[in-house]
This record gives structure tokens, sequence and C-alpha cells, in this order.
């Protein structure tokens, strides 16, 4: 007898606990929480209200880039730029209030740059057939170039007749006194949880990392959905500028360096395969927590923070292998 989609469907919502249960993003919970509680016996300053607001308001920045990156690793492609395009949408932010203009028309102008960036990544991937690493590649030169040419590669800290606007944006806790990145990330990661689990779109991004050709034959618009993908990764880096600048309340031309590396590695710590198909949002607020949780202890434990690097790393590599491992298993 032919099985429906709404017995699929019930079938998969059966499951689902038991999948979460065995996937990568529980273990890696289990592993923050674990964490969490020795470091809370270990050290004194850990569980403390001033370390943790440290703690979710830092893991934030990382997160909302993170959730745009798994809709790209999930298409089987990969974004190197959002460090750059992070730091250029917060410096055309700094610049258009700084010259004068409210903070709307400074906001729209670092939403609008994230958004052509992404475009213009989309493009070049989707239909020129560009490699994702070489083009994003590229663009993270290109982007953290403009940031230096738009503030003459200065420090840019006075924002305007909205300045104080912008500092509550991003350093302001509006809501039961939870810091207001932190809300921005929960809202963020619901709307990608959703997206991703109960949208066409989201199946399409699924069947693109699955099969691209299988794609293309049922009639899925591989193109137009990674030129999308693309754009959200960018959108989600342009949020994370936004709300950053407001919280540090300065923007220079070295902010986001290096952040692609943290958050391609939430993303795959998080459970998303680089070989594309697997991925969640909610996986990767748990990888950006793991990667936190791992840069705050090896200060509060004494140790140099130099190998931040290699507990990430290893982080990484200890990810694909679990992932591997259950992969020869399923096919056993």
């Amino acid at each position: 007898m032919a099985v429906t989609l709404d017995q699929t469907i019930a079938q998969k919502q059966r499951s689902r606990l038991a999948e979460f249960v065995g996937g990568q993003t529980f273990w890696v919970l289990i592993a923050v929480l674990l964490a969490c509680l020795f470091l809370s016996f270990a050290t004194d300053s850990f569980a403390t209200s001033k370390n943790l607001y440290n703690i979710t308001r830092n893991v934030t920045f990382v997160a909302i880039i993170a959730l745009g990156m798994t809709l790209v690793i999930i298409t089987g492609g990969i974004d190197l730029s959002v460090g750059s395009v992070l730091c250029l949408c917060s410096m055309v932010l700094a610049v258009t209030m700084n010259a004068g203009y409210s903070i709307e028309v400074g906001i729209t102008a670092a939403i609008v740059t994230a958004l052509v960036i992404g475009a213009f990544n989309g493009v070049l991937i989707a239909y020129l057939n560009f490699p994702p690493f070489v083009v994003t590649l590229g663009m993270l030169s290109i982007a953290r170039s403009l940031a230096m040419v738009a503030s003459n590669n200065t420090v840019v800290f006075q924002f305007g007749p909205d300045h104080d606007k912008l500092l509550a944006l991003g350093g302001g806790a509006w809501f039961f006194g939870i810091a207001n990145p932190v809300l921005y990330m929960v809202i963020l990661a619901l709307i990608t949880g959703f997206v991703l689990r109960w949208t066409r779109f989201g199946r399409y991004i699924f069947a693109i990392g699955g099969n691209e050709h299988a794609a293309t034959l049922t009639g899925v618009p591989v193109r137009s959905i990674k030129v999308a993908v693309y754009m959200i990764s960018a959108l989600s880096a342009g949020i994370a500028g936004i709300v950053q600048t407001g919280w540090l309340g300065a923007v220079t031309t070295n902010i986001g360096a290096g952040m692609e590396l943290q958050v391609i590695a939430a993303a795959v710590i998080g459970g998303a395969n680089l070989a594309g198909g697997i991925g969640t949002a909610f996986g990767a607020l748990v990888g950006a927590a793991l990667i936190e949780v791992i840069r705050n202890s090896l200060g509060l434990l004494g140790i140099n923070a130099f190998w931040q690097g290699t507990f990430i790393g290893g982080a990484i590599v200890l990810a694909v292998l679990f992932d591997r491992i259950r992969n020869l298993r399923q096919s056993e």
C-alpha cells in the first residue's frame, strides 16, 4: 500500500525526539551544560550574574551570523565573507549616522549593503557556477577594503543626533532585563527554525543540499534559492554588525576579523554537515554557545588565551568525526 504524505509526516514527528537525542546537536548541548556545571564548581566567577551576562551577550553575534551560515551550509555552500560584511555594514551605519542622518537611514543603508553583497555572491555562485569558496574569499577582501575606504581607516565613535538610540539598540535591555542582542538572537533563531521546518523555501534548501541535480529535475528553483540563501547569510552578518555597533559604541576596520571561522565552527559543531543537506537553527545556537563557553573558560581557568584556536579546532574535528561515525553506522 502506498504511503501518503500525511503518514510520512506523522512518522517523522513521532521519531523527532529519538532523532534529536541521537543527533550531534543533543550531545553538543550536553557538553555545554556539563562544561557550565564544571566551571561553576571549579571557579568562583563563572556563575556570577556579570559573567553570565557577558557570555550570553557575546555569544549572540556569532550565533546570529551562524543562523544564516547554516542555511548556506545546508545547500552545500560556504560563505567566508561574513566577518568582512559585518565590518562593512557596521561602518556604513556608523559613517551614515556620523554624517548627521537618522538611525533609520543608517540601518537601511547597512541592510541594503548586506543584501547587495549577498546577491552579488549568490549570482556568481548560482548563475555563473563560480566556486563558493573563491567568490566569498574574494568578497572577504573586498568588503573589508571598502570599509577602510568608507572610514578612511579611522575609528568612528560619534553617531550623530541618534547616537543614544543606537547605543540603546545594541546595549540596552528592554524586556525583563534581558540584553537586547539576546532577544534579537532568539527571535531570529525562531524565524529561521520555522522557515527550515515548516516552509516550502526550507524544504527547497534541504533538497538542494541533499541532491542538487535531483532537486533541479523535480522543479526546485535551485538558482534563485541559492541567491536568496547567500543574501540571507549576508543579511545576518549585517544585522549582527548593526547590533554590535550599538553594543561597542565604536567601529574600527578590525571588527569582525576572523569571525567567519568562529561562525562556520558554530554551525558545524552544532550539527550542520559541510557536504550539505543537514543543519538546524538550534544547532547553530548550541555550537555558538560551546565556542563562547570555551573562550570564557580559558581565562577563568588561567589557561593561555592562545589555546583558544586549538580547542575550537579540536571541537570541529570531533564534530565531523562524530558525524562520520553516525553515517557509517546508518549505512551498515
